[in-house]
């Protein structure tokens, strides 16, 4: 009876131990294939072949759910989708790892990264076919762009990217600015000139700053012209002479010669950001 139990305690053990051992076996692709996988995926994202690479980055995010490695495929995954045109998903994927990773020590990249993109500075082919400026499109995206660098820079003053949030800061400041102007000036070549002038005095009070101000001054004494309101007609003029005494607009009008608008001095190049930080080809996380 001794024998016969201490045989069966033996054979029980050395079952349990197979278990162990099996399922360690088992476990242990899951996570030597996520990081395979995810070298794999690098790689051909540092190579620009974006859709092979996104397909991967989605495996490893499952297959290394919860993980640091989890949040490193999920934020390039973001970059490419942007990058490839998929902005819906980029947004989508940006603000579920902000989210869930407020402590990440690559939050301010993510912020970065969210407001590029909803920040477009150059219109592309169509844009340039039609004569499209900035101020014409929809400024919600702009909005979103600048809050986004806005939270960069208050909370991670210090962050490489603070100084390019900051200059693109200014410019989605100008290009609401500018799209003031483009509705009062719309207003304006309609005749409903009171409706141009209120536009063109909101450019002014909000956006002082804003190269688009001296525009919005002479339309807004245009416009005061046009309604026989010859004290604030004058008014309009004192302050554009004042602060633009070589105006174009006392020169030549509205319909002055044709320039380069301020915002062409972003070139299509500069839309673009750096891929998300991979040292010495190890991922951000290897190094915290």
């Amino acid at each position: 009876m001794t024998v016969s139990l201490l045989r069966r305690l033996a054979l029980w053990t050395l079952i349990s131990v197979a278990l162990v051992g099996c399922a360690s076996r088992k476990d242990e692709p899951s996570s030597n294939n996520a990081d395979r996988l995810y070298k794999e995926a690098r790689a051909d994202m540092d190579s620009g072949s974006y859709e092979r690479a996104i397909k991967s980055m989605e495996r490893v995010e499952g297959l290394a759910a919860g993980s640091l490695l989890a949040q490193q495929a999920l934020l390039d995954g973001a970059y490419m989708n942007w990058r490839t045109g998929e902005k819906t998903t980029a947004l989508t994927q940006i603000d579920r790892y902000i989210k869930l990773n407020p402590s990440s020590p690559a939050l301010d990249y993510a912020l970065y990264l969210k407001g590029l993109i909803n920040f477009n500075g150059d219109l592309g082919f169509m844009g340039d076919l039609f004569g499209q400026d900035l101020s014409e499109r929809d400024q919600r995206a702009a909005r979103d762009s600048y809050q986004a660098f806005k939270q960069l820079i208050e909370q991670f003053p210090d962050s490489r990217y603070a100084p390019d949030a900051r200059l693109r800061m200014n410019f989605i400041v100008n290009s609401l600015a500018s799209y003031e102007v483009h509705v009062a000036r719309y207003y304006y070549n309609r005749g409903a000139y009171v409706a141009a002038a209120a536009r063109a005095e909101r450019a002014v009070t909000e956006f002082q700053r804003s190269p688009a101000v001296e525009q919005a001054l002479y339309i807004m004494a245009e416009s005061y012209d046009k309604l026989q309101l010859p004290k604030l007609r004058d008014g309009a003029l004192r302050v554009l002479r004042e602060n633009f005494p070589r105006s174009r607009y006392l020169a030549y009008g509205l319909a002055g010669p044709n320039q380069k608008p301020w915002w062409k001095l972003w070139s299509s190049g500069e839309d673009t950001a750096p891929a998300p930080e991979s040292p010495g080809n190890k991922p951000w996380w290897k190094f915290w």
